[in-house]
């Protein structure tokens, strides 16, 4: 008798379609590719095919270079990936274009979520809960202290920070894919329609988010201001990296914030050396994972990366058969 989900093998470098030898999010080139978003530790050049929305296959184009062997798939949409299975690319809430993969075999169904989040995000389709018999989980958040609140108090937190210092700038690091233009959007919602200034290295990604039909708004390059001066009062988005770097000296006396869940460390936020920490996340939270999870309700979870060892325990306290899987190649982006 066939095991249960003998067919889908946890890899170190990947999620193995083994009837169909495809890979999920492979850490190393192969002949044919599921990427879920277009983050680098998911997403890679090198593959034979790569099976992607059509959002994501257009970030990897820009990152990467990659557009040979591009297989696009719309999100509801069903492609026969061979050896009776098949495969469906769901709404994941992470970043543009970002995807859960449904995967069906012999009355068998996973899901596979990649990165996901289930808060409102104006910049991509919302996650798409979906019933499975095997749900394969990420946990970059996986534990109870990870508990990020809601996002207009956050952007309310820089908009008076703006209004207390008109005579700087705050300058906010945000990840250069999804992070970024989520401020932004979430700026614009808050009634900010004053340009917002951007390091070089967020422009082409910004460019992509509105050909794609995210509205961002008055956007200009800090490196196109007619002066110091014209930075004062204002709110620039620039990478991480920068927020200390050489570049940062062209600014007007800024205060130094940073949009990302692990600002909810404060150790982490002392490190950086941030005056505003700002608790912005693209990943689902701890009561997000453990409430997906009672939600689907599958017959066996895996967990894939992230804290594995809390929700495994979390499993086990709550009668859920899960495993925690060892893959390489996940990294603690600056989400």
């Amino acid at each position: 008798m066939r095991a249960p989900f003998s067919w889908i093998r946890p890899e170190p470098w990947g999620i193995h379609i083994v009837p169909a030898d495809a890979w999920v999010d492979p850490s190393r080139p192969v002949p044919r590719a599921l990427v879920t978003h277009g983050h680098a530790d998911h997403a890679r050049a090198g593959h034979g095919e790569t099976i992607a929305t059509p959002a994501t296959l257009a970030i990897m184009a820009l990152r990467y270079g990659t557009g040979e062997g591009a297989v696009p798939a719309a999100y509801g949409e069903t492609i026969a990936l061979g050896g009776g299975v098949a495969a469906t690319f769901l709404p994941a809430g992470h970043v543009l274009g970002s995807a859960q993969i449904l995967l069906e075999h012999a009355g068998e169904r996973v899901i596979i979520t990649g990165d996901y989040k289930r808060s409102p995000d104006p910049t991509c389709a919302p996650f798409a809960l979906t019933p499975c018999d095997l749900l394969i989980t990420e946990a970059t958040f996986g534990l109870p202290v990870f508990t990020h609140p809601p996002i207009a108090g956050e952007i309310a937190k820089l908009l008076e920070a703006r209004a207390e210092n008109p005579d700087s700038c705050i300058l906010v690091g945000a990840y250069a894919l999804g992070k970024a233009q989520r401020v932004i959007a979430e700026l614009r919602a808050a009634g900010h329609a004053d340009t917002i200034w951007l390091h070089g290295a967020m422009a082409a990604m910004c460019r992509l988010y509105e050909e794609h039909g995210v509205a961002l708004g008055d956007l200009r390059l800090v490196s196109d201001a007619p002066s110091k001066e014209a930075l004062r009062g204002a709110i620039v988005i620039a990478p991480p990296a920068a927020l200390n770097d050489r570049w940062s000296r062209r600014l007007p006396d800024p205060v130094t914030a940073m949009a990302s869940g692990w600002m909810r460390v404060r150790q982490r936020a002392r490190q950086r050396g941030v005056e505003l920490p700002l608790v912005i996340s693209d990943h689902a939270d701890w009561g997000e994972l453990t409430g997906t999870i009672a939600e689907v309700n599958p017959a066996e979870t895996w967990i894939t990366h992230g804290r594995e060892e809390a929700l495994l325990r979390w499993c086990a306290l709550t009668q859920r058969r899960a495993r925690a899987l060892a893959l390489v190649g996940y990294e603690d982006e600056d989400d």
